[in-house]
């Protein structure tokens, strides 16, 4: 069972980096998407693969999320750093995969502070606090109309993406920016997307754990 969940969870990465990314990618060879169309593209795929993933393996496609989740006891500590792995793992292929296909262009969607770290750092946070909100309130509350999961979630990271995207790349996935800044070579700032995300995605997990249980 903890393959397949496995093998949900590098698919699903794989193609929320390559096509979220690839379009930031894209955009930057034909100008054609602009920025609405990049966070649009984020905001599709999520919703796509979690409707298409998220009876197999609960669609989590993010270090920070399934970290989330292991704070709150939901998975094993096995399978938690089992998803971790195979996220970050599928992250690089998908990077790997743009490099072959574009070369290094726009550090192929690298996440960037576009002024200050500490700007970035908090933004992060509360981007990826509110996501993970939403992720249990609408996917995991006993209340939750879990139909419209993939429309909430999708339809969050597209609004993240399309108010935060230019100021701190709104990446709420430590993952997402692993891949592009590895295999661009553009790690200075990585430790912002990793960090902060992941301080978030638990913080959410506390306060909902008050709020709700």
């Amino acid at each position: 069972m903890l393959k397949k969940k496995l093998l949900a969870e590098f698919i699903g990465t794989y193609f929320l980096v390559f096509a979220g990314t690839g379009a930031i990618v894209i955009n930057s060879i034909t100008n054609s998407l602009t920025h609405d169309g990049i966070a649009i593209t984020f905001g599709l795929v999520v919703m796509a693969l979690i409707y298409t993933f998220g009876h197999i393996s609960g669609a989590h496609f993010n270090p920070a999320v399934t970290l989330g989740f292991l704070f709150r006891k939901d998975i094993s500590i096995r399978e938690g750093f089992s998803y971790v792995l195979t996220q970050c793992i599928s992250a690089l292929a998908a990077s790997g995969t743009l490099y072959l296909l574009f070369g290094n262009i726009a550090n192929l969607g690298a996440t960037l502070p576009r002024s200050g770290d500490g700007q970035s750092f908090t933004l992060e946070f509360i981007l990826t606090f509110v996501l993970m909100m939403v992720i249990l309130g609408s996917a995991v509350h006993g209340k939750a109309v879990k139909g419209f999961a993939g429309l909430a979630i999708g339809g969050t990271v597209g609004l993240m993406a399309m108010f935060a995207g230019p100021i701190c790349g709104a990446s709420m996935n430590p993952a997402r920016s692993l891949g592009p800044a590895i295999i661009s070579g553009n790690v200075h700032h990585l430790w912002i997307y990793i960090l902060a995300t992941i301080l978030g995605a638990v913080a959410a997990s506390g306060v909902y754990g008050i709020l709700h249980e």
